[in-house]
């Protein structure tokens, strides 16, 4: 298929860009780098001797993505392109709400437009919102979230839902996925956040690569094993090849429209001084840490039940924590400035 990638050049778009390559697939990466580098698809390009056709543009320019669909055949979008700090989105809520909702309605208007039908998007657990228990069930009602970003993941579920309703040949695919850590084993592409890390492994890596002083724990207090919060960690190559998963479900599936959820998860909850241990074991490198107060929008424990895309996807996440660990450290020792020297 020609898959068109929006936010390719981010994350985790840049390692499910590597597998959609390996599995032969032909990819357009749309991205506006806002937090991103163009390095990123560079060194995939080297890793798969494939080439990329990359375009810069940004999800809300209607007429720079109606060129990008009548230059290429797309038979498909994965859609990635979004602003994704929870603790930044209570500040900044409309630029979310701008960038992660109106940015993903236009990108489905200009597919309609086009006759574009298969869509898979970069979904969130924070859907789930406060209300509901873990392990979260992809059968649960979408709950109210702590942040605008889950709101805004909410929001456009729901639009895909409409736009099902509207037209009865789309064919939608949410991933709701857990907490990426990890890098590529050959540790040439990985987490390179700009600016003060958000999420809690690229933080201990920087801290790690002397780049940080020290990690902040974000409460102590909270009801869990060991007093931090606990998350779904899973490793970002699992979760680039759920998407491809995903795709090829779609693709074995012809007769399949409307939307369905999977959630994308180990199903076990890991604490932050257990990723924090797990590092130092992992790396031999000391982590000096402090508690902090809590964070607004933090939930104390959540996972996933990935049952049901273990039964239809045939996915199921593959890699340790150990793993997430060696791979994350191998990407930070040799990148200590992430991609920022090669830009």
């Amino acid at each position: 298929m020609k898959v068109l990638v929006t936010g390719g050049a981010g994350y985790i778009g840049s390692h499910t860009v590597l597998c959609l390559l390996q599995q032969d697939h032909q990819v357009v990466v749309y991205d506006n780098l806002c937090n991103a580098s163009v390095e990123s698809i560079t060194r995939v390009e080297k890793l798969t001797d494939k080439s990329v056709e990359f375009v810069e543009g940004d999800i809300r320019d209607r007429a720079a993505l109606t060129e990008v669909f009548h230059s290429h055949q797309v038979d498909a979008v994965i859609h990635f392109a979004a602003l994704k700090a929870v603790g930044e989105s209570s500040q900044i809520p409309l630029a979310y709400y701008q960038n992660n909702v109106h940015g993903s309605a236009t990108l489905l208007e200009v597919m309609a437009e086009n006759n574009v039908q298969n869509f898979i998007f970069s979904s969130s657990a924070t859907v789930y919102g406060e209300s509901n228990e873990p392990p979260y069930k992809e059968t649960m009602v979408l709950g109210q979230p702590a942040s605008p970003y889950g709101t805004s993941k909410v929001m456009v579920e729901n639009i895909m839902q409409d736009v099902a309703k509207s037209n009865d040949k789309f064919r939608g695919i949410s991933l709701r996925y857990f907490n990426p850590i990890g890098a590529h084993e050959s540790g040439q592409i990985g987490e390179d956040p700009k600016g003060i890390p958000n999420n809690l492994l690229p933080f201990v890596a920087q801290v790690a690569v002397g780049k940080r002083e020290k990690l902040s724990v974000f409460g102590d207090d909270y009801a869990t094993k060991d007093g931090s919060c606990e998350r779904d960690y899973l490793h970002v190559m699992d979760l680039a090849e759920g998407h491809v998963a995903a795709l090829n479900w779609l693709a074995s599936k012809p007769e399949f429209t409307g939307v369905e959820a999977f959630n994308l998860g180990t199903g076990t909850g890991i604490s932050v001084f257990e990723i924090v241990n797990s590092f130092e074991q992992a790396t031999e490198q000391k982590i000096p840490f402090e508690v902090a107060p809590r964070r607004q929008g933090d939930l104390p424990a959540f996972w996933a039940d990935a049952n049901k895309a273990k039964e239809q996807l045939n996915w199921q996440a593959k890699r340790s924590l150990t793993d997430m660990m060696k791979d994350t450290w191998r990407w930070q020792s040799g990148n200590p400035q992430g991609y920022v020297s090669h830009d």
